[in-house]
């Protein structure tokens, strides 16, 4: 199973989100071709209600521990409640720049 499909079956069993999306961010770093490394996940779910953000991320955290120890490096969190996503229907959610040693500009 590719590290993408895994991240989103381990945030659905926990969250059981209204709306998920993971992206395989690592071409964007410079890391060999197919490292599945670095990911941005956007998570709406009422699991999040009366959460700051923090905690959320926490939750995220704790949930992907294992990969987090051993294959990705980097995780741009978006993670909001239904109300809250709903307030930003047009609003695009870029992941920060890598800072990391090696990446490239």
């Amino acid at each position: 199973m590719m590290m993408r499909e895994q991240i989103e079956a381990k945030l659905k069993a926990a969250f059981e989100p209204v709306l998920l999306e993971v992206v395989d961010e690592s071409y964007r770093h410079n890391v060999p071709a197919g490292s599945e490394s670095h990911f941005k996940v956007v998570l709406v779910s009422d699991c999040f209600t009366g959460e700051r953000f923090l905690n959320r991320h926490r939750m995220i955290y704790g949930t992907l521990a294992d990969e987090l120890a051993t294959t990705i490096h980097a995780l741009a969190l978006h993670t909001y409640t239904l109300k809250e996503w709903e307030g930003l229907q047009d609003t695009l959610l870029n992941s920060p720049p890598c800072r990391g040693a090696g990446s490239i500009a």
